[in-house]
């Protein structure tokens, strides 16, 4: 395998890609996937050790990160939150250390993104953001392998991304702008995606791509390829479920509003899923939901991702 403009780097952002790094990124996960399913091996990462540093508990990225190096070879570790005591029993910066002299990649699930930060700093290898509170790039990955093997392409699609302007809202817009996927983000006033985000899309997709921010259901979701939603309540915003309930409640996916989009309309979702809250159930068990689709795409956009940092 040739050497990859990616190996030794981080993944803190989908913004740390150009639109090159993306296109090769989801290129190498098509090809993986299309091996898996002929049962086709491809140890590209024999010998080779992820380490997965986990604040926040998961089920697609521990299990993909895992299975994922299995396939790819090489071997993952989980280290539990208990076991690291990430910036309390340990500094960061000892934490990255200590585990970048023995593993040759860190993936790290946190509640700040700016441990992330601190810990690519110390790191001698590279460090991928399986989740903070401003980014969820290796979802958003997945999110466009799915919708690269729906339609055939990316570009000139326009999503409609449905609820808060979380961390999920802040990749898809990066990755939506690299891809030249229009993008409107429609969360009630007050939610609204982080501005310099939306700025820092609206730059890189170079006029290629509308990136929007609204409030407005209709508008935004008319004519849309894709839609998107996400719990309304995030880990560690548990105290404010009952009121965002409230103010979230327009915004749910049902089979009106999807109604309004292109007819059959590509329906995501990240998951975990709150059926009757964010998506009704019939709309999530529609033909036109590919949400357990997507949540096998973490497995194999990962796969790529990993041969492209350590190939």
């Amino acid at each position: 395998m040739e050497k990859s403009s990616l190996k030794g780097r981080d993944l803190l952002s989908i913004a740390d890609l150009n639109a090159a790094e993306l296109a090769a990124i989801l290129a190498t996960a098509a090809q993986l996937k299309a091996e898996t399913q002929q049962r086709k091996p491809h140890h590209l990462l024999e010998g080779q050790t992820l380490a997965l540093v986990f604040e926040k508990p998961s089920l697609r990225t521990r299990l993909s990160f895992d299975v994922g190096m299995f396939q790819l070879g090489g071997r993952a570790m989980y280290l539990a939150p208990q076991e690291v005591g990430l910036g309390k029993r340990e500094t960061i910066s000892d934490v990255a250390r200590v585990i970048s002299r023995m593993c040759e990649v860190i993936v790290a699930r946190v509640f700040n993104h700016e441990s992330l930060v601190e810990m690519a700093k110390y790191s001698s290898v590279p460090v991928v953001n399986g989740l903070s509170d401003f980014e969820h790039p290796c979802q958003a990955l997945a999110d466009l392998l799915t919708i690269q093997e729906k339609f055939g392409h990316i570009a000139g699609l326009k999503m409609a991304y449905i609820g808060d302007g979380n961390n999920m809202a802040h990749s898809l817009m990066l990755g939506a702008a690299l891809s030249g996927m229009d993008i409107t983000v429609i969360s009630p006033p007050g939610y609204e995606p982080n501005e310099e985000v939306v700025s820092q899309a609206r730059k890189l997709a170079g006029g290629k791509a509308a990136i929007k921010a609204v409030h407005n259901l209709e508008s935004g979701v008319e004519g849309a390829d894709i839609i998107y939603t996400d719990v309304w309540a995030s880990m560690g915003q548990e105290e404010e479920a009952a009121e965002r309930r409230q103010i979230f409640k327009p915004y749910q996916v049902n089979e009106r509003l999807v109604g309004l989009a292109k007819p059959g309309a590509l329906v995501l979702h990240c998951l975990p899923a709150h059926r009757g809250d964010e998506i009704t159930e019939e709309v999530l068990e529609s033909p036109q939901s590919w949400v357990f689709q997507q949540a096998e795409n973490r497995l194999h956009a990962q796969k790529g991702l990993l041969v492209h940092l350590l190939g």
